[in-house]
């Protein structure tokens, strides 16, 4: 256990790695675009199935 937790190390915020983006930026890609599909197909079989009532 003492191994472990002598390479389990944090690092300093800002050491290494890419500069941070712009915080509100919303990567908006497939998984969004499957959820408004997703949406809208269950929309219009709720309006086909209010139609034959």
């Amino acid at each position: 256990m003492g191994l472990a937790a002598g390479l389990a190390q944090a690092q300093a915020p800002g050491s290494g790695g890419p500069a941070p983006q712009d915080p509100t930026a919303v990567p908006l890609d497939g998984g969004a675009s499957l959820l408004l599909a997703s949406g809208v197909a269950y929309g219009l079989k709720r309006l086909r199935q209010r139609r034959q009532r």
